[in-house]
């Protein structure tokens, strides 16, 4: 120990092996300079502080506050504890309250992670840390870059608080609040929530994601994307898997099919949409109350599935689809898909197509089966197969000149802009024109005749709203 009285007669320099005990905490170092009317102190060359039989920190620098047991180390700083050990080059600690922050940057490595940051604080007791700037943690499966995160040491339990991207090899991930249990692997993200796969994305107001199981949950304002087959799908709550590919929506359900300038807007109660068993195919189903549109066709049925791998839509449970001026009606609707277009649509047992004439006269064709021929995105031909029956207003120049009944078994009938324009009935048929206003109006309808216009989506808006 070295004391001169003329230079500073507080000061006490100590050389060679130096240790200080203060409460329960002991301080080493090479030397050291002791200010003792200050208590306080300052240490140099291989310092090391043991707090609590726990904590090891490490440093060139030290000075101490023995009053408001408040210290700062400098250069080649190292705090240790049971689970992780922290490096930067400043730090300052506050045993008091168990306090330790960085600035100018920090990494900690602990068992699974390394995290790095501009600015850090560390509480000792909780054994959480606060990270601020340039936060940055490294995982074996991924990487978090963050604004403002919480990290605490001993559960490895992470907040984001601030815009936060997750990296992986299989996804990135997007939110502006939330958490991620690095341990289990299972997840929260808020605010903006947003995921990434190679074909695949999903946003919503939250998203629950166990990564393990590749398995989520989304609530409000959720929308399932999928860039391989261009459909989106929309709604309030969601649930999906990553691996087989399956997900489902509700709550204001909606499926979109989008192509150039041909877009296909439907409603259900319930979405889903899984991989065929082949593993390369999605299937779409919906369920309750669906309804679509699009420009060239709207419909409405009970429930519907479209396969893409034979690019079939199917409707069931009283289906209904309008093309132009054209209502189709049956018991089973199966709509072919070619190039996101429709070319032909079959209708299946109690088929019935009508168009309206005028207010009073319909134009109608029934049958036991009956398929539509489209072109240029127009119903072009229909071919009815077994106990065909038409009701067809015949005209010249714009006006009508008759009402022909007939009769076939099978007919084919021709439209031109959407509208009737000539009838072949294959064979014999059985037919009558009748005078223009002389059939009564129950004459004027074959059996089973319903002109459901009112539940017609005339926009997409539309398809929410549910009339029976």
């Amino acid at each position: 120990m070295v004391f001169d009285k003329k230079i500073n007669e507080d000061l006490r320099k100590l050389i060679g092996h130096v240790i200080f005990k203060h409460n329960n905490d002991f301080l080493y170092s090479d030397s050291a300079y002791f200010y003792k009317s200050q208590n306080s102190l300052e240490a140099f060359g291989r310092v090391h502080l043991i707090h609590n039989d726990s904590i090891n920190l490490y440093g060139d620098y030290l000075k101490y506050n023995g009053d408001i047991r408040f210290g700062e180390v400098r250069k080649n700083v190292r705090l240790i504890d049971n689970t992780m050990t922290l490096t930067t080059q400043y730090l300052d600690f506050d045993l008091e309250n168990n306090v330790s922050s960085y600035y100018k940057g920090g990494k900690i490595i602990d068992t699974t992670n390394t995290l790095t940051s501009r600015n850090g604080y560390y509480f000792s007791d909780t054994r959480e840390f606060f990270f601020k700037d340039e936060v940055v943690l490294i995982n074996p499966e991924y990487t978090i870059l963050s604004d403002t995160l919480k990290y605490n040491t001993g559960t490895e339990m992470t907040y984001f608080f601030g815009p936060t991207n997750i990296v992986s090899d299989s996804n990135f991930i997007y939110c502006e609040n939330g958490w991620y249990n690095t341990r289990t692997n299972i997840s929260q993200f808020c605010k903006n929530a947003f995921m990434q796969n190679k074909n695949q994305s999903i946003k919503g107001d939250s998203i629950y994601y166990d990564r393990n199981l590749g398995m989520g949950k989304a609530y409000g304002n959720v929308e399932f994307r999928d860039t391989n087959e261009n459909i989106i799908l929309k709604g309030n709550h969601a649930y999906y898997l990553e691996n087989p590919d399956f997900s489902y929506v509700t709550g204001k359900a909606l499926f979109i099919s989008y192509s150039g300038t041909d877009t296909l807007f439907l409603h259900a109660d319930t979405l889903k949409s899984k991989i065929d068993e082949s593993g390369k195919y999605k299937q779409i189903f919906a369920y309750k109350k669906v309804k679509f549109f699009r420009a060239d066709m709207q419909g409405k049925c009970d429930s519907l599935t479209y396969y893409f791998k034979d690019s079939l839509i199917r409707l069931y449970g009283q289906p209904v689809i309008w093309t132009d001026e054209n209502q189709l009606t049956a018991e089973y609707i199966q709509i072919h898909i070619n190039n996101n277009r429709a070319d032909k649509i079959e209708l299946q047992n109690s088929a019935f197509i009508i168009s309206q004439e005028d207010t009073v006269k319909f134009n109608q064709i029934a049958g036991k089966k009956m398929t539509g021929i489209i072109k240029d995105n127009k119903l072009n031909r229909i071919n009815v197969d077994g106990n065909g029956q038409t009701i067809y207003h015949a005209k010249d120049n714009d006006q009508v000149i008759g009402v022909n009944k007939a009769e076939s078994s099978n007919l084919i009938i021709f439209l031109d802009k959407g509208k009737v324009s000539r009838i072949n009935f294959i064979t014999q048929p059985g037919a009558v024109l009748n005078p223009p206003h002389q059939l009564k109006k129950e004459e004027s309808r074959l059996k089973g005749f319903q002109w459901l216009i009112k539940m017609r989506p005339l926009k997409f808006e539309d398809i929410f709203r549910w009339v029976n």
